[in-house]
């Protein structure tokens, strides 16, 4: 959908590409924390969390695979393993990695097997990367209540990982929803991610 969606608008001329902008990653400061995510496009993990108090700074990029410094193009192609993330820097003081798990849940379809919503393929389909030990056990903690609650229905197929190297997206993609709000918005409907969360979770706030 990615893909269809920047050749559309390529040939209207109103999406614009900068590959070659380098991307600088926000370091957190000691009394900040890491989380990320992988819940299908990165532009709407990256809008839902930038809504959530706490949450410092939000970068779509890549997690999980073998080859190095891959690109967008080289990702949604298939092959080098890595799934589109965010990875988050938030403030423990204003959020908890247990609010943020929840906000993450409700922000993925964790019974997609196959990727996210209109979006399917390796690199869209939804796991948790944790940074330590702490984060892996509120993590593990927080998938067995949702697979308690979802008891005798449609298998949880979202993963917990271990977080690796962590190389951010394109420039263009960085706040996608924030420079580029109509073709944003056409996007996510046409993919129908807030109309099957809704079917999961009901209606949210945030919509």
């Amino acid at each position: 959908m990615h893909r269809i969606l920047a050749a559309a608008l390529g040939l209207l001329g109103l999406f614009v590409f900068s590959v070659s902008a380098q991307v600088q990653v926000p370091k957190p400061a000691q009394s900040q924390a890491v989380a990320t995510f992988a819940g299908g496009c990165f532009w709407c993990v990256e809008a839902d969390f930038d809504k959530v108090d706490g949450v410092l700074s939000t970068t779509s990029g890549f997690m999980g695979g073998k080859t190095a410094n891959p690109t967008y193009k080289q990702v949604t192609a298939g092959g080098t393993g890595h799934l589109e993330v965010v990875q988050i820097v938030y403030d423990p003081e204003r959020v908890s990695y247990e609010k943020l798990l929840d906000v993450y849940w409700r922000s993925i379809d964790p019974y997609d097997p196959i990727g996210q919503f209109c979006d399917k393929g390796d690199s869209y389909i939804s796991a948790i990367f944790v940074h330590d030990e702490e984060q892996k056990k509120l993590a593990e903690a927080s998938l067995k209540k949702l697979k308690e609650m979802v008891r005798n229905a449609q298998p949880v197929v979202t993963t917990i990982r271990a977080a690796g190297t962590f190389t951010p997206a394109e420039e263009y993609h960085q706040d996608y929803y924030q420079k580029n709000p109509v073709q944003y918005r056409f996007y996510r409907y046409g993919c129908g991610r807030d109309a099957r969360l809704e079917q999961l979770w009901g209606k949210s706030k945030t919509q």
